[in-house]
């Protein structure tokens, strides 16, 4: 990544100048791609930036844990936030022997996640390289996804992954039942950003669910 950051942006700026000083007008059509590209990855690598300080927050608060046989999908979770390919988590709140399902909402560095999810014809090789899962967070709010490296001992290939109510204010809000005040400022010290919601709002809502449905 460390390359990336550096080399995309020398990159971009070398093709410029190599365009504006020693070469004429007539050459801007065949550099004009791939200063586009060069300039796309620049703006990839910032931005992964931003999410390795998100992680960083994440696994400052919350501890690790080591999840074996996760639940996981590319289809649509009826208890998800938002649509998408899915992993399941345990409920922190240990009401429930179901999961709360985390959403790999868009993001460029998800392809190789995605591949190992997969479907029904994804090769058993392959999504085994998911077992066991490392996981840092509270899925009601954000957390840190992983895999083992290969002498099993630490986590790699962290990504980041959130319910989209913890960063987007107009985003609907699931009503997670168990939800406590610690839990949400917990969740704000690593990065959450939400208005306070009452714990007895939250249980309330979940009830009144239930009982309309």
């Amino acid at each position: 990544m460390s390359f990336g950051l550096m080399g995309w942006p020398v990159a971009w700026f070398g093709m410029l100048y190599l365009l504006i000083v020693f070469l004429s007008q007539r050459f801007i059509l065949l550099f004009l791609l791939p200063l586009c590209y060069a300039f796309y990855r620049a703006a990839l690598q910032f931005r992964q930036v931003a999410m390795l300080f998100r992680i960083r927050s994440v696994i400052r608060e919350y501890p690790w844990q080591i999840i074996l046989g996760t639940r996981r999908g590319i289809g649509e979770h009826p208890e998800a936030e938002d649509k998408g390919i899915w992993i399941e988590l345990p409920d922190p709140a240990g009401r429930s022997d179901a999961g709360i399902p985390l959403v790999f909402v868009k993001h460029h560095r998800a392809f190789w996640w995605l591949r190992r999810i997969g479907g029904p014809r994804t090769k058993p090789a392959l999504k085994a390289r998911l077992e066991p899962l490392w996981f840092a967070g509270d899925p009601r709010f954000l957390g840190v996804v992983a895999v083992s490296s290969r002498d099993g001992k630490a986590p790699r290939r962290l990504h980041f992954l959130y319910q989209p109510s913890a960063f987007d204010g107009l985003a609907p809000r699931r009503s997670w039942e168990g939800v406590e005040p610690a839990d949400l400022e917990r969740a704000r010290r690593a990065g959450a950003r939400f208005a306070d919601v009452p714990s007895t709002a939250v249980s309330g809502a979940k009830g009144s669910e239930g009982a309309e449905s």
